[in-house]
């Protein structure tokens, strides 16, 4: 008996060590796991790989036939990273509130391992690839991942043979959980950093060109007028719809709204509504998530997120297809905005300016705009009136974009004469400021090609504005310059006809040196020479 019991306690001793030799080394593995999880956090790599090193981590370190990560997005807890578990796992989307196994594990400060028998639905149950005819999973542990003390999600390991978590030295897996809250962590912040840098090249690109001379140029008592409700209107925060024909200046008063603003120091962003396509005006407004339609592949914020603190313009909001308009009246309603294809919700803090052409009263009449969109907008509408209507205006401004021109063209001076002062008057200008802005560019350029030197003073004439361009109504007391004969020509032959003015004028000035003048035109000398015989000089 006695020599019995000597054997026994000697087997027992040879089994003890041999379970503290495989103890000692699984522990040994399993720090080095480790040691390769936290030496991770310091690489690049994509989110998506991140995680999935990670997992493989506490697989090796931890057997088990399943393990998910998962992040808390309010009342759900959402998959990022799956392994053993169906791939439609990543799919879905856990209520917190009826699960009481990740409920609990998301609410302990400690990890949580549930007994075999236990009588909590599992939420995995059936989703354990390998679990052949055993659909129910036996075994189950998880930790909730603590970041700054809230609980950003959890780690679930699952086993489907009973006890099969028995052998986990807690200290090593609390090691790891913490090794885990930094990966989590680590991969938000490059993910935000990543959206960031994301946002402001997005708002360069998109943000409305501001230039510091903006200003309402222009003495007339409608751009007084005009001057001071955008001053009035400018620190109210309250939704602008700026309203006008083409040209007048839309966008430079939306500018002067956003500078005038609280918002300033903010982006201002630019929306030009009239070139969406249908079928991507809501993913420009609004954002999508990755995959939410052919060629999405990757997730990108559109321009509601980007304008988040500052002010979105946009212009021609009367072209927004219908379906558009609807979303568009729910984000200026709630303040949220949600991606396609993707089920939560975004809040932003925006000032919305709109600007058109359009009649949207008689467009609500046509059933092409819808009016509670209308009255969301035109909370403030501002009237800019046409240049025809502003008087002596149409000089002053002349003026600004002739002294502009100087600058740009090193001119020594430049003026208009009596007969372009009074054509300027009275043309109709149906491309309002613009197309005066673009009409004296092109008639300084012409008449700088006609001058011996920059240093002179170039004077602008009729001849340099275009006066084959059909004046306007004029007053009884006055007269318009007649329009040229080359109203009805087709463009080609007004071109040619211009750079044979040019050419000769150059040639002139060079005493006919043709070397000399292609030199003076920054043009080639052969191709000066073939030049000169196209338009029949030579």
């Amino acid at each position: 008996m006695t020599w019995a019991w000597s054997l026994y306690k000697e087997q027992s001793n040879v089994r003890r060590l041999s379970d503290n030799i495989v103890v000692k080394r699984t522990t040994s593995e399993a720090f080095v796991n480790l040691a390769a999880a936290v030496a991770d956090l310091s690489k690049v790599m994509e989110r998506s790989e991140r995680f999935e090193r990670l997992l493989d981590a506490f697989r090796r370190s931890f057997p088990c036939d399943a393990i998910a990560l998962l992040k808390r997005d309010g009342p759900l807890l959402v998959p990022l990273a799956v392994q053993g578990l169906s791939p439609d796992t990543l799919g879905r989307r856990f209520v917190i509130a009826d699960q009481p196994r990740l409920a609990q594990i998301l609410h302990s400060a400690e990890p949580v391992r549930f007994p075999a028998n236990s009588a909590l639905p599992d939420p995995y149950d059936g989703l354990v690839e390998e679990a052949g005819e055993h659909l129910y999973v036996h075994d189950c542990m998880g930790a909730a991942l603590y970041i700054e003390g809230q609980p950003w999600g959890v780690v679930t390991l699952d086993a489907l043979i009973p006890g099969g978590f028995d052998a986990i030295d807690p200290d090593v897996f609390r090691a790891f959980v913490a090794v885990a809250a930094a990966t989590a962590r680590a991969a938000d912040w490059i993910q935000q950093l990543e959206e960031e840098i994301e946002r402001h090249h997005r708002i360069h690109l998109s943000s409305v060109q501001d230039t510091a001379g903006d200003e309402l140029i222009g003495n007339s008592e409608s751009m007084a007028q005009l001057d001071r409700e955008v001053h009035t209107v400018a620190p109210s925060d309250l939704p602008v719809l700026i309203l006008g024909e083409t040209g007048v200046g839309k966008e430079m008063v939306a500018r002067l709204i956003h500078r005038y603003s609280a918002r300033a120091h903010e982006p201002i962003v630019y929306v030009n509504c009239a070139a969406l396509p249908e079928s991507l005006a809501e993913s420009e407004l609004f954002g999508h998530v990755r995959g939410a339609f052919s060629g999405a592949s990757e997730d990108r914020i559109g321009k509601f997120e980007l304008a988040h603190g500052g002010t979105l313009f946009l212009d021609e909001v009367g072209e927004l297809p219908p379906a558009v308009q609807a979303k568009l009246l729910r984000a200026l309603q709630n303040g949220e905005i949600q991606r396609i294809g993707s089920d939560a919700h975004h809040r932003v803090d925006v000032r919305v300016l709109a600007a058109t052409n359009r009649d949207l009263k008689r467009e609500i009449a046509a059933g092409h705009f819808r009016a509670d969109l209308y009255h969301r907008l035109s909370v403030y509408p501002l009237l800019v009136p046409p240049l025809r209507e502003r008087g002596e205006d149409i000089l002053l401004l002349a003026g600004y974009f002739i002294e502009r021109n100087q600058r740009r063209l090193g001119l020594r001076s430049a003026r208009l004469s009596r007969d372009a002062r009074q054509w300027l008057r009275h043309y109709a200008w149906p491309g309002n400021v613009r197309e005066l802005e673009h009409t004296l560019s092109r008639a300084m350029i012409r008449a700088l090609s006609e001058s011996a030197s920059q240093q002179r003073v170039v004077e602008l004439g009729t001849r340099h504005l275009g006066t084959y361009i059909e004046p306007g109504p004029v007053p009884a007391a006055a007269s318009a310059p007649a329009a040229s004969d080359a109203d009805m020509r087709p463009l080609s032959e007004i071109m040619d006809k211009l750079r044979r003015e040019v050419l000769q004028a150059r040639l002139q000035q060079h005493a006919g040196n043709a070397a000399a003048a292609a030199r003076s035109l920054g043009i080639d000398r052969g191709n000066f020479h073939r030049l000169l015989k196209k338009l029949g000089l030579r």
